[in-house]
């Protein structure tokens, strides 16, 4: 039993026995029965007078908290006898509200949560729900994967139910290998780790990298819990805004001109929010940036899967020659955001030192979903999957794209998603998409707020449509929806008293 005094406190040391000794046993870290050290035993091992022990047992044997039996020793008392004594000298309980850090992880998450407060829109009854960006279940091959999990588990599952090397399954490392060469990205099995998402490689990289004060340069909108995460790690963060062809280059070499920033984040292909993706030559130019100002860059993949031109550029990492490119990756939106299963592709050098952070984070990825998303893949169910789905949603991207253009008002423009599974919207001069939504929801359409999609403010006046969990014969109606409750706002605008934040996906 480890117990700590202060002797330099005006409490008697006798008072601080007695009191930890208390807190112990209300909590019912000390249960019932349970015997307390002798007292020449306690006294010796906290080089205190056996007296001083000997008072606080006492005292606690007054309080009713414990029992002493002569010859036997000192028992913590039954919960009846302890429920009886002392009720009313219980102190207040701490209030741990102003006590958490203001910079931690929590703090950015529940700011986020606070914008958009209240009921989630996902589940009101009747809505046609734009507002999470996340594959639709309906297409999910579930029956195929319980097979395959079901087999997995029957002739490996002795094994896979164990604790497990941090690094991965190997034989999912080898086929990512094999999968990534085919989009350009030479990437060894020992050059990649398995994480819990492509949310965890976005932690891991932080906590490697990043300390308080650093500078994060990061395109504007970009992915709302890559801004969180950054700014849990006590980053500044330094926002570049699109243009037409992606990342604004030209503001990208004036930023790094003026600062050194510790790591660039962006997404090339299929961008969250806007669906855009960087040109060629756009991708080229950053390469160069990055290497002449010796800057890192965390890639934000999306599978070519969900790709809606002929073929999707090669990832940024496919042209790294340098090794400043960290690759992440997902199967949340191309298989199940429930597996919570993605990958990290880095130098080996900053691959050992991001396994020992997951090693420390959790351990390992589960190796059970590992294996059974490696024979799903192996036996070639995703590709088959993705076809599916990259005709689905190409349908439904088309079906958005024609209502847009039919239910819109004049001064509303949007994005043409190239790949993903959303675009964003630009309301005309003077409205605010945050304050449109709970009309918006009252007349049973929900969308996500542009505004989350930036840094500092900014953005009030667009917001995301996500089409992948829409079907198609819905979409019309849904647009049809908007597009009233925005010519009603341009004719009667929103008093600041209707706003009342409700809840909407960040996916």
């Amino acid at each position: 039993m480890e117990l700590r005094l202060d002797r330099s406190a005006p409490v008697p040391l006798a008072r601080q026995i007695r009191f930890h000794l208390e807190r112990l046993i209300r909590e019912g870290i000390l249960g019932a029965g349970v015997k307390l050290p002798a007292s020449r035993e306690l006294a010796r091992d906290l080089a205190v007078n056996r007296a001083t022990v000997t008072q606080a047992y006492e005292e606690l044997v007054q309080d009713g908290l414990v029992a002493a039996h002569v010859g036997q020793g000192t028992f913590v008392a039954s919960p009846q006898v302890k429920a009886q004594a002392g009720a009313s000298n219980t102190l207040p309980g701490l209030d741990w509200s102003g006590l958490f850090s203001k910079g931690s992880q929590l703090a950015a998450v529940d700011g986020q949560r606070r914008d958009l407060s209240g009921q989630p829109v996902a589940q009101s009854a009747g809505v046609i729900s734009f507002a999470g960006g996340m594959p639709d279940s309906g297409l999910f091959p579930t029956e195929a994967f319980r097979k395959i999990l079901n087999r997995v588990i029957r002739s490996e599952g002795t094994e896979l139910l164990q604790y497990y090397p941090v690094g991965g399954y190997p034989p999912l490392r080898q086929f990512l290998s094999r999968h990534l060469l085919g989009s350009g990205v030479e990437a060894r099995p020992e050059e990649t780790l398995i994480v819990n998402g492509s949310q965890q490689g976005l932690d891991l990289i932080a906590r490697v990298l990043l300390d308080p004060g650093d500078f994060v340069a990061i395109e504007e909108p970009s992915y709302p819990r890559a801004i969180q995460v950054f700014r849990a790690f006590g980053a500044q963060l330094l926002p570049i805004p699109l243009g037409s062809d992606g990342l604004r280059l030209d503001l990208l070499e004036r930023l790094l001109g003026r600062h050194t920033p510790k790591l660039l984040y962006c997404q090339p292909t299929a961008h969250n929010p806007t669906g855009l993706t960087m040109t060629p030559g756009a991708r080229r130019g950053l390469l160069e940036l990055a290497g002449r100002h010796r800057v890192p860059v965390v890639e934000d993949g999306f599978d070519g899967g969900v790709y809606f031109g002929d073929r999707p550029p090669t990832p940024l990492k496919a042209a790294d020659t340098s090794g400043l490119v960290m690759y992440i990756g997902t199967f949340s939106k191309i298989l199940f955001p429930g597996l919570r299963l993605g990958w990290l592709v880095a130098p080996v050098p900053v691959l050992k030192r991001l396994e020992l952070a997951k090693q420390l984070s959790d351990i390992h990825t589960s190796p059970l979903i590992q294996a059974a998303a490696f024979h799903f893949c192996h036996e070639r169910l995703l590709e088959r999957h993705l076809a599916r789905c990259a005709v689905e949603y190409g349908r439904r991207r088309a079906s958005l794209l024609r209502a847009l253009a039919t239910r819109m008002p004049k001064g509303t423009s949007w994005t043409e998603p190239q790949g993903g599974f959303s675009l964003l919207v630009t309301l005309p001069e003077g409205m605010d998409a945050a304050a449109l939504l709970p009309r918006a929801l009252a007349n049973g359409v929900a969308f996500t707020p542009g505004s989350v999609f930036f840094v500092d403010g900014g953005g009030e006046r667009t917001l995301r449509l996500s089409f992948s969990s829409v079907r198609t014969q819905r979409i019309n109606e849904g647009i049809r929806r908007l597009g009233e409750v925005i010519r009603q706002a341009m004719n009667r605008p929103i008093r600041s008293g209707e706003v009342d934040r409700p809840m909407v996906p960040l996916v």
